[in-house]
């Protein structure tokens, strides 16, 4: 047993585990989803182990001395659990690169997390999070880990300043009493936050003080936009995370190629087949989101993205890989083509050993057959790899 590297016991009863399971150094692998346990094992002699998955137990608890002796795991999935915290000791996995806690019952997260600097894709769906705005969420791993990063140390209040803000002073309404967003707001955090309002247009006066306050993020979504609001351009040299989601579009605009210090876009939910050309010139570019559209295949675009690292392209309608076009970006981390259309999946896209998190589960091939994609991405990478014909 000692020369195992894989283990999986998904699909069955298990309520505990023995603690020899604990004595395994050359374990990498470790697959105990839709089982009854309520506990992660201790894990004391695994050094090897990269991949953990937890999924659909019982686990309502994660302590100190569980995470502990985790320090070589890449991959952490206790999505579907029932765990209410996260313990600050998280970080002693210091080679974390994917954190799955879809579906638990979690309402913040320790700001250590942000410090992490493996880290690269943090999964929070399903969780009644309190303590840390869904608009700062949806900004995606990046910009969360900027903020916890950023309440580590807890600043005092900084006294409000009429520099740079009109239309009603710093504590005024911009935007009209109804819908109208805090001056001092957007001042403070650098963040417009104008979405879930069924709009078309963004007011004016909203935007002046946008440009004012140098406006780093900016969430437009869950509106009715068929195009890029022409004002946007006034945060062309600021602008770094943009949230275009649940919209209207079905072409996108040019001119999103000219925010050159873009990093994070989300243009989820929307009706668009095709992104511009000129998005290669977006070279800040560390993820985007591109789920629930039209797409049949991956905008070439995307393939000159060299910081990329987060593509999430799931619920479209890809019929194909470029296996090459992933080999480009050397920085890709997470891969995200759940049910398309997808008939055939490339061997040569095992070469792609960046790729840490590849999830293709709901597409129309037949190999790799389910029980290969159920073992991780690390397994299915090697598999693929096995399958090139030299």
């Amino acid at each position: 047993m000692n020369a195992l590297k894989c283990l999986d016991v998904t699909h069955n009863q298990l309520t505990h585990l023995p603690e020899d399971l604990g004595n395994l150094p050359n374990l990498e692998q470790l697959y105990l989803r839709h089982n009854q346990l309520s506990g992660i094992p201790l894990l004391k002699n695994c050094k090897n182990l990269k991949e953990i998955h937890l999924g659909n137990n019982q686990i309502r608890r994660i302590t100190a001395e569980h995470l502990q002796h985790l320090e070589s795991v890449s991959v952490l999935d206790i999505r579907d659990n029932k765990i209410s915290e996260l313990p600050e000791e998280i970080t002693c996995l210091s080679g974390l690169q994917r954190l799955d806690l879809t579906n638990n019952d979690l309402t913040g997260l320790p700001f250590v997390l942000g410090t992490i600097t493996s880290l690269k894709s943090i999964v929070l769906d399903g969780n009644p999070m309190k303590s840390i705005r869904r608009d700062i969420i949806m900004r995606g791993t990046v910009e969360l880990k900027k903020y916890l990063c950023s309440r580590i140390e807890d600043p005092q209040p900084v006294e409000p300043t009429n520099k740079g803000i009109q239309n009603g002073g710093d504590t005024g309404i911009v935007g009209g009493s109804g819908e109208g967003l805090k001056a001092h707001d957007i001042q403070q955090s650098k963040s417009l936050d104008y979405s879930n309002k069924k709009a078309t247009s963004v007011p004016d006066d909203i935007w002046e003080v946008a440009m004012k306050a140098g406006v780093t993020s900016v969430n437009l979504s869950k509106n009715q936009f068929t195009d890029l609001p022409s004002n946007l351009i006034l945060l062309e040299s600021t602008l770094k995370e943009f949230n275009f989601g649940f919209n209207k579009l079905t072409k996108l605009n040019p001119d999103i190629s000219l925010f050159l210090r873009l990093t994070t876009l989300d243009l989820r939910n929307n009706g668009l087949s095709d992104l511009p050309r000129d998005m290669e010139s977006l070279q800040d570019m560390r993820e985007i989101v591109l789920s629930c559209n039209r797409f049949t295949t991956l905008p070439s675009s995307l393939y000159e993205m060299k910081k990329l690292e987060i593509i999430f392209a799931d619920n479209n309608k890809i019929t194909t890989i470029d296996a090459a076009g992933f080999k480009n970006l050397p920085m890709l981390a997470t891969l995200d083509l759940q049910n398309n259309n997808i008939e055939q999946v490339p061997p040569e896209l095992g070469n792609c050993t960046q790729i840490k998190s590849l999830l293709l589960n709901g597409n129309a091939f037949r190999n790799p057959r389910p029980a290969i994609l159920t073992k991780g991405t690390l397994a299915l990478l090697e598999y693929l790899r096995s399958r090139i014909v030299s």
